[in-house]
């Protein structure tokens, strides 16, 4: 093994923690903040029983407006939020915060698209039978959409991901440092081809683990 690669496994570790750690309150903050946005988006959409044409506008702008940002003019620009929320503008935390501005909106367009897959049918059935709109929501537009729902979330996280290598341009720690410091500015080719390898592994296995239980979900 190269005397290069040894020397980082170490390193290579952390940052592979570090990672993981974006990902995990990127996520968390697109589950408990993008998935209600996402059914909200559906639910006031025109056609739907809740249908609100001025608050679904404004919410669809807002939405599609921090979607049309770059992630890494995202991630500048919340800088001085940043620092505010954790104290610090450098690192996987302070880099989990722009992360989750991005995958909120993001998740939430997931999620009302998985929503209109549901058959129109099978919500009109539990209206007439007195459904409550929150039983709906529930016991039927999210039973009906898990396995889309978990698709979604496997494509967001896979996504997300590479945002989080970008995160490393500015100090945000991660897989993506780590191939910044070593790779670039110290022309490690053999430190560069792990990182992406490994970042290769990651995905095949994040994409590997939502297929296998999008499919057992996938009552159809």
């Amino acid at each position: 093994m190269p005397e290069n690669i040894v020397a980082i496994l170490p390193e290579l570790w952390t940052a592979t923690g570090q990672t993981a750690l974006m990902l995990a309150i990127g996520l968390a903050a697109a589950l408990l903040i993008g998935g209600p946005l996402g059914i909200a988006l559906f639910l006031l959409s025109p056609g739907q029983s809740l249908a609100h044409r001025p608050s679904f506008a404004v919410l669809s702008w807002l939405v599609n407006t921090v979607r049309s940002f770059p992630f890494i003019i995202l991630l500048v620009a919340l800088v001085p939020l940043t620092r505010v929320v954790a104290g610090t503008s450098i690192g996987p935390v302070a880099a989990a915060v722009p992360l989750s501005f991005a995958a909120i909106p993001y998740f939430a367009r997931l999620v009302e698209q998985s929503l209109r897959d549901v058959p129109r049918g099978v919500i009109e059935a539990a209206h007439a039978m007195g459904a409550s709109e929150a039983q709906i929501v529930w016991h039927v537009l999210l039973v009906e959409a898990r396995s889309g729902l978990v698709l979604a979330l496997t494509v967001l996280a896979i996504s997300f991901l590479s945002y989080s290598a970008v995160a490393g341009v500015v100090g945000g720690g991660g897989i993506g440092d780590l191939a910044i410091r070593y790779g670039y500015y110290r022309f490690q080719t053999d430190v560069m081809v792990l990182t992406v390898a490994l970042l290769v592994v990651l995905v095949q296995l994040i994409q590997f683990a939502g297929n296998t239980i999008a499919r057992r979900l996938d009552k159809r």
